[in-house]
């Protein structure tokens, strides 16, 4: 269940957050019980320390929780959510010591804290709540948190339950909820409509329950258009270039990219935001068969481009190669990208940011302070021009997988910067994956950008 605000100011409890500094200033301004208290449980204010405090009766008059030194906290994110996961049941409202401009991310991360992935296992809702700090907006931080909750459930559902169809199905429950136009090419129809990379890619699997498709979702009739395309490679084996064992475990999160725009998507909707929103898909299962597409096959893309094909492994710049032809082709003011594509962008920032790739200075800044404001980090990346002789084969236009190993996360860029010709071009290439629990992230898929870019659009669309 996703987690909310509380509305119970009354039965609330006072949660006083204290940094390590200013710890002995805030201990003399209380009653001496409290003092005493404080002093008998050896509390200072260490980021992560919680102490209930109780009164006459012995029940709790304020929680405590140590906030630590500004330079503890640069070191992590969602410092409230680690109390949140240490506070007896109840309900809290934040007295003070966290800075205005820092509240609503604290209580995102709160929020967050309660998610767990519990499809395949028992429901679990938290009993530690929070009320809304008047100064925050309530409504906003609880749709930022539902489309958040999506994207992880829909990267942490395996493969077996989360196919093109899944996807496809995930896709049309987000358009009913907020009245969006829906409509789906799917299988043979690709080649048909002129999707052929879409369509290469995910011939291999199973036609009648996993066939390829490309999902187009429209929302909004008035403002300034932008169109998200998302990598949704629901399975990725490498194809024919099979990937070894310890690679393909993870695979299931190949559609990260696709859930985190769903999400962004829901956000932007839920929002109401005064803008025409498009949204494409293009969803596979890179598999394995006897008419799986062969390393040394060319390709003829959606735009026309030729591609050879090096590795079955690169297919998601195939896939996504096709709608973003499409998307170009109605000029959007803005086209944003999301993939989980390259092993290149993990190595290059690890897996805690989100590179970023674009021309448009203007728009990189406005992405990088929106990331700084809400805690969503990305980084610009350079699209190199030198580098595109890499991605020029000598019997096509296009190379998928140049060989050589060097700058695979930029030359994945140009390769897919050929595809959008005459509209300004965002391309996120994300990891969509929580290594180790954290504060509200807990190992498993997460979203990377989409709080970022929410953000940044009254800058990016001038709302």
């Amino acid at each position: 269940m996703v987690a909310t605000f509380s509305t119970n100011r009354k039965a609330a409890i006072p949660l006083h957050v204290i940094d390590l500094s200013g710890f002995d200033d805030w201990l003399q301004t209380q009653d001496e019980p409290v003092q005493a208290w404080v002093g008998a449980n050896s509390f200072k204010g260490a980021r992560g320390e919680v102490l209930m405090v109780p009164g006459v009766d012995g029940k709790p008059v304020m929680a405590l929780a140590g906030y630590g030194t500004a330079g503890q906290r640069s070191r992590r994110r969602f410092h409230l959510a680690a109390t949140a996961a240490k506070l007896p049941q109840g309900v809290y409202e934040i007295a003070s010591g966290i800075p205005d401009e820092n509240l609503a991310v604290e209580c995102f991360g709160w929020l967050m804290a309660s998610y767990r992935f519990d499809r395949y296992r028992g429901h679990s809702v938290s009993d530690v709540r929070l009320v809304a700090p008047a100064t925050v907006d309530a409504a906003r931080l609880e749709i930022t948190v539902a489309a958040e909750w999506m994207i992880r459930d829909l990267i942490n559902t395996p493969a077996a339950d989360m196919g093109p169809a899944e996807l496809e199905s995930a896709a049309a429950g987000v358009a009913a909820a907020h009245d969006a136009e829906i409509s789906v090419i799917r299988g043979d129809e690709l080649l048909t409509q002129n999707f052929p990379m879409i369509h290469a890619v995910g011939r291999a699997a199973d036609q009648a329950t996993r066939a390829p498709r490309l999902i187009d979702m429209r929302w909004g009739k008035m403002g300034p258009t932008l169109t998200l395309v998302g990598k949704g490679v629901c399975f990725d084996t490498g194809g024919l270039n099979l990937k070894p064992s310890g690679s393909m475990g993870q695979m299931k999160k190949d559609m990260g990219g696709a859930a985190n725009v769903l999400g962004l998507a829901q956000m932007i909707m839920a929002l109401n935001l005064p803008l025409q929103l498009r949204v494409l898909i293009p969803t596979a299962e890179n598999s394995v068969s006897g008419n799986s597409y062969r390393p040394g096959d060319v390709l003829t893309s959606r735009k026309g481009l030729t591609v050879e094909i090096n590795n079955t492994d690169a297919e998601g710049r195939l896939v996504l190669a096709d709608a973003l032809a499409l998307a170009d082709e109605e000029t959007p003011d803005l086209v944003v990208s999301m993939a989980t594509l390259t092993g290149a962008a993990r190595v290059a920032v690890g897996s805690d940011i989100a590179p970023f790739y674009t021309d448009d200075t203007p728009t990189a800044h406005n992405l990088s302070d929106a990331a700084a404001r809400v805690e969503d980090p990305v980084w610009r990346m350079p699209f190199h021009d030198p580098y595109e002789l890499n991605i020029e084969p000598a019997i096509a236009d296009l190379d998928n997988a140049p060989s050589g190993g060097f700058a695979g996360s930029i030359t994945a860029a140009l390769f897919l910067r050929r595809f959008v010709e005459k509209s300004r071009y965002v391309h996120f290439d994300i990891y969509g994956w929580q290594l180790a629990n954290a504060p509200a992230r807990p190992k498993g898929g997460v979203g990377q950008g989409p709080r970022a870019i929410l953000d940044a659009l009254p800058d990016l669309l001038n709302l």
